[in-house]
């Protein structure tokens, strides 16, 4: 699944560290998920279209 979370974490300015402080996740969670390594649960990707007041789906992209 492609995402665009280092596309909205550079538009704001944050570190992985800030992003995973503010959403209440490690750092190495950002990392992996950015790296397309790890899906985030759906409260996850929720809370982090909600942060960046976008919907899940301009975030997450299921490739076919």
């Amino acid at each position: 699944m492609k995402n665009l979370i280092k596309v909205e974490r550079a538009r704001h300015s944050l570190t992985q560290a800030q992003l995973a402080d503010k959403l209440k996740v490690s750092r190495q969670t950002i990392h992996a998920i950015e790296n397309n390594k790890f899906n985030p649960s759906v409260t996850l990707a929720i809370k982090m279209a909600r942060f960046f007041e976008v919907t899940v789906e301009y975030l997450f992209d299921i490739e076919e």
